[in-house]
């Protein structure tokens, strides 16, 4: 079992992971028709978050097998994600002025905070 700080620690790492990850590092490309389910940049944007993940989890010295299984678990929820959030709000019709594009943002950033715990989860068992 692992101590607090160090859950702490990885919770906090993970923060500023997805801080650079979807605010610093998405390019047009990742930005433009994340509404289509097969879409490169959404694929090359869950694909920041995995690599960048790696990073975080091999400061915490985790196994690799474990680190493998982790991050491609984030990639495919990341991706599902941001696909979901992307269509909702292209069949909603939603722009930053209506109230229902910000609750699809919160519920977004909601479920990749819970994604990381959920990885900080299994991560503490081994």
């Amino acid at each position: 079992m692992h101590s607090a700080n160090a859950i702490l620690g990885l919770l906090c790492l993970f923060q500023i992971k997805h801080l650079l990850a979807d605010y610093f590092f998405q390019t047009k490309v990742m930005l433009t028709g994340r509404e289509n389910y097969v879409h490169l940049g959404r694929a090359l944007h869950a694909g920041v978050h995995a690599l960048l993940s790696i990073a975080v989890l091999a400061v915490f010295g985790t196994p690799a097998w474990l680190i493998l299984v982790l991050v491609v678990g984030e990639w495919v929820v990341h991706f599902h994600i941001d696909w979901w959030k992307a269509s909702d709000t292209l069949k909603k019709q939603l722009t930053p002025a209506d109230a229902g594009f910000w609750r699809g943002f919160g519920i977004d950033q909601a479920l990749h905070q819970l994604t990381y715990i959920g990885m900080v989860w299994v991560w503490s068992f081994y």
